[in-house]
C-alpha cells in the first residue's frame, strides 16, 4: 500500500479540508453535466421541483432520445453523493424504461437549480460528542400510478448528516399509519447498522438513538405493548421497532411539521422552507475567503 497523502480528489469528488470544516464538492462533475446537456448558461431555478409536481409514468408524449435521458438520470443520481438536497427529485430515474417529455422537462428544472447552486457542497464539522438523531417522513400514496408511498429519512451524528434516503416503498400501504411505520422501521434498521459500525470503530454510542416522526399513531405503536387486529399487517415492523425501544437503543418521538427535516426527501417544498432545510443538511456554498494583508 502507498500513502498518497491527504485526500483531495476522488471519483469526481473534491475534498477541501480546513481546521473548522471539511467540504465535499462535485462542482466539476456538475459543470460537465450542464455542458453535455447544453444547459451551461441556462436560467437559475430557486428549487429543483415545485410543490405540486407528481410525475406519472405515461404523462405526455414519449421523449425522442431515451439514451440521453438515461444518461442524464444516472449522472444526477451520482450527484446526490454530495447533494442530498436533490435526492427526492432524482426519482426521475424511475422513468428510464419509458421516458416522456414531461420527465425530461422535470430533469431540466433540476439542472437549472444546479446551475444556480453549482458552488454548493456538503460540509462536515468537527464534533466533541456522539449523538445519533434521525428524522423520518412518508408521502402516503404519493405515486399517481401505483399509489405507493415515498419514504425519506436523514440521520445526524451530532450536527453532521451521515446518511439519507428517498425511496419509493416496495409495497402498497392501506393507511398512513402503516406507511409511516414502515418508514420508522427503515430508519431504525439504519440506525442499528450505524450504531454497530461505530462500535466496530471503538466509538460506541452511550445514548439511545432519537427517531423523530410527525405521525402520532406510529409513535404510539412503537411503545404500546398491546397488539391490535388492525395492525397485524405490519406486525413484523412493530415487533422490530418495539424490541429496540425496549432495549433502550431507540426512542421514537414526535416532531412538529416545521422541524420535520425529512420532508425534503418526500415532497416538493415552498422556497423558503426548502432553503431552510437544505441548510440544515449542511449543503451550502463554501465560506467566503478573505485575502490576508
Amino acid at each position: 500500500m502507498s500513502d498518497l497523502g491527504p485526500l483531495s480528489y476522488f471519483l469526481g469528488i473534491a475534498v477541501t479540508r480546513t481546521p473548522s470544516y471539511m467540504l465535499l464538492s462535485q462542482h466539476k462533475y456538475a459543470q460537465e453535466i450542464l455542458e453535455q446537456t447544453g444547459m451551461a448558461s441556462c436560467k437559475h431555478a430557486a428549487t429543483p421541483v415545485d410543490t405540486k409536481s407528481k410525475l406519472s409514468a405515461d404523462a405526455g408524449p414519449q421523449f425522442h432520445d431515451p439514451t440521453l435521458y438515461r444518461s442524464l438520470a444516472g449522472a444526477l443520481q451520482y450527484l446526490t453523493f454530495t447533494r442530498p438536497d436533490i435526492s427526492y427529485v432524482v426519482q426521475v430515474c424511475l422513468f428510464i424504461h419509458d421516458p416522456r417529455v414531461s420527465h425530461y422537462d422535470a430533469s431540466k428544472r433540476i439542472l437549472r437549480y444546479i446551475q444556480g447552486t453549482i458552488d454548493h457542497g456538503f460540509h462536515l464539522y468537527p464534533s466533541s460528542s456522539l449523538r445519533l438523531v434521525t428524522y423520518t417522513d412518508v408521502d402516503w400514496g404519493g405515486c399517481p400510478d401505483t399509489r405507493r408511498s415515498t419514504s425519506g429519512y436523514c440521520c445526524f451524528l451530532d450536527d453532521n448528516l451521515i446518511s439519507w434516503s428517498s425511496k419509493r416503498q416496495a409495497t402498497l400501504s392501506r393507511s398512513i399509519t402503516e406507511a409511516e411505520y414502515h418508514g420508522v422501521a427503515n430508519v431504525v434498521a439504519k440506525s442499528c447498522w450505524l450504531r454497530n459500525f461505530l462500535l466496530e470503530l471503538h466509538c460506541p454510542l452511550r445514548q439511545a438513538t432519537l427517531v423523530y416522526c410527525d405521525n402520532i399513531s406510529a409513535i404510539y405503536l412503537s411503545s404500546n405493548p398491546v397488539q391490535h387486529h388492525r395492525t397485524k399487517h405490519v406486525e413484523l415492523d412493530i415487533h422490530f421497532v418495539r424490541e429496540k425501544v425496549a432495549l433502550g437503543q431507540v426512542r421514537v418521538l414526535h416532531v412538529p411539521t416545521r422541524y420535520q427535516f425529512a420532508y425534503i426527501f418526500t415532497k416538493g417544498l415552498p422556497r423558503q422552507l426548502y432553503l431552510d432545510f437544505k441548510s440544515i443538511l449542511s449543503v451550502r456554498p463554501p465560506p467566503a475567503m478573505t485575502a490576508g494583508v
